[in-house]
C-alpha cells in the first residue's frame, strides 16, 4: 500500500515540543528507548515540524483531519468506539468529526449495508448519535480531538428537527458541534424508500438552520448532482438550499458526486463548483469518499484539473474518508481509505495542502483553536 512506504526514519522522531504536537506519532512504532509514551504525545511530526514548518518531502501526504467519519454502521455490529479512535491515532489523524448514520436499517433486518437489502426501509433515527455521545462522554478522548455530529435530521420532516436538537441539548449539553451527514437527495437510497427533499421542505428548514447559524455549527449535506443520464438533475435542490441559507456553514458532501454519476465532464463539474463557491462564501466542499479518486481523480489528466481548481480555492475544502465503522472492517481498511482519499493532496500547491491536508480549513470552519504549520518552502 503506498502510504506504508512513507514511514518516517528514526532520525525524524526526536522529541521536540511545539504548537503542532497533535500530529505526534504519525504512523510509526515506538521502539524501546527511542521514545517514551510521554514523548510520543509531545513530539511533532518529524524534522520539518521541528523547524516550525511541515516538510512535504519527508512527511506523509495523508490528511491529519477526518471530517467525515461514521463511527456507527447502517445496521449490525459496530467497531467499538475506542478501537476507532485507536485507528485514528495510529494513522496520524488528530481531529475528526464523529458521524453516526442517521439513516438506519431496522434492528430486525439482519443487514449491515443498505445496498444489500433493497426494499428494506432506511429511516432517520437518533440512536446512533446517542450511542456516539454516550461513548464520547465515557471515553473523554483528547488525542484524537473529536467533534460530535447530529445525523438524525430528517430533511423531509423538518418539523421534527428542533425538538431533536432540544433533546440533545438536554442530554448532552454543548457536546454536539456539527450536523450531518444528512441527505437532501441520495440516489443510492432510493430502493430503500428515500425520496429527495422538496423546495417546500427546504423552505421549512428555517427554524433549525437558524439554530445552527446562531451556534456556528456546520452542516454536511449529501446532495447528488445527478446521474449519468441526467448529470445535473438535482442541482436545483442544492442551489435552492444555498439561496435560502447563504449565511449558514454548509458543507457539500463529496462535491456532489456519487457512484450514479461516473461520467460527468470534469470541466463542467468544476465550473458548477466555481460558480457556487463564488456566489456563496460560506459554502465548503467535502472531499471524502474514495469514489472521487476511483471515478474522477485517477483518470488521465483529471487529477491536475481538480488540483488546480482547489489551488484556486485553497480555503474552501476539507478532507475525509467516509469510513463506516461496521464490524466486518479493520484498521487496514481505514488506513487504505485514508490513503486513497488523500492522494489528491500530493497534487496540491502548498497553500491548499496546508488548508486541506494539514487541517487549517477544518479548524477555521469548526472553530477549533488550532493552527496548521506552514509548509517548508525548501521542500518543494
Amino acid at each position: 500500500m503506498p502510504c506504508r512506504q512513507r514511514r518516517r526514519s528514526a532520525s525524524t522522531r526526536e522529541v521536540v515540543i511545539n504548537s503542532y504536537a497533535f500530529r505526534t506519532g504519525r504512523r510509526f512504532a515506538v521502539v524501546g528507548a527511542v521514545l517514551t509514551a510521554t514523548a510520543v504525545v509531545a513530539s511533532p511530526a518529524g524534522a520539518g515540524a521541528a523547524r516550525g514548518c511541515f516538510d512535504r518531502a519527508k512527511e506523509p501526504y495523508t490528511s491529519v483531519v477526518d471530517s467525515h467519519l461514521h463511527f456507527r454502521p447502517f445496521g449490525g455490529r459496530a467497531i467499538p468506539f475506542e478501537e476507532v479512535t485507536g485507528y485514528l491515532h495510529k494513522a496520524g489523524v488528530r481531529h475528526a468529526s464523529v458521524y453516526g448514520i442517521g439513516q438506519t436499517l431496522p434492528v430486525d433486518s439482519g443487514c449491515t449495508y443498505y445496498l444489500d437489502c433493497p426494499g428494506t426501509p432506511v429511516a432517520p433515527s437518533m440512536k446512533n448519535d446517542l450511542v456516539n455521545a454516550a461513548n464520547y462522554v465515557e471515553a473523554k478522548p483528547q488525542d484524537p480531538a473529536l467533534t460530535l455530529s447530529m445525523t438524525f435530521m430528517d430533511l423531509n420532516r423538518p418539523e421534527t428537527i428542533p425538538p431533536g436538537i432540544a433533546l440533545y441539548d438536554k442530554e448532552f449539553p454543548g457536546k454536539f458541534r456539527w450536523a450531518g451527514e444528512v441527505n437532501l437527495v441520495k440516489q443510492a437510497l432510493f430502493p430503500n424508500h428515500h425520496t429527495p427533499a422538496t423546495n417546500k421542505n427546504i423552505e421549512d428548514w428555517a427554524p433549525f438552520m437558524k439554530v445552527l447559524r446562531e451556534r456556528g455549527i456546520p452542516i454536511t449535506i449529501h446532495a447528488d448532482l445527478g446521474n449519468d443520464r441526467e448529470p445535473t438533475k438535482y442541482l436545483p435542490l442544492m442551489e435552492e438550499t444555498l439561496r435560502r441559507y447563504p449565511h449558514n456553514k454548509i458543507v457539500w458532501a463529496h462535491m456532489g458526486l456519487s457512484k450514479e454519476l461516473a461520467t460527468l465532464d470534469p470541466d463542467q463539474h468544476i465550473r458548477i463548483l466555481e460558480r457556487l463557491l463564488d456566489a456563496y462564501p460560506r459554502l465548503a466542499l467535502d472531499l471524502s469518499w474514495r469514489v472521487l479518486e476511483d471515478q474522477y481523480f485517477s483518470k488521465p489528466g483529471v487529477r491536475e484539473k481538480y488540483a488546480a481548481f482547489l489551488d484556486r480555492y485553497p480555503t474552501r475544502a476539507i478532507p475525509g474518508t467516509d469510513f463506516v465503522a461496521s464490524r466486518n472492517k479493520d484498521y487496514k481498511v481505514y488506513e487504505e481509505e485514508l490513503e486513497v482519499t488523500s492522494r489528491i493532496n500530493k497534487a496540491l500547491g502548498d497553500k491548499a495542502f496546508r488548508g486541506i491536508a494539514l487541517g487549517e480549513n477544518y479548524f477555521r470552519l469548526n472553530g477549533v483553536k488550532e493552527t496548521a504549520p506552514e509548509v517548508c518552502k525548501a521542500a518543494r
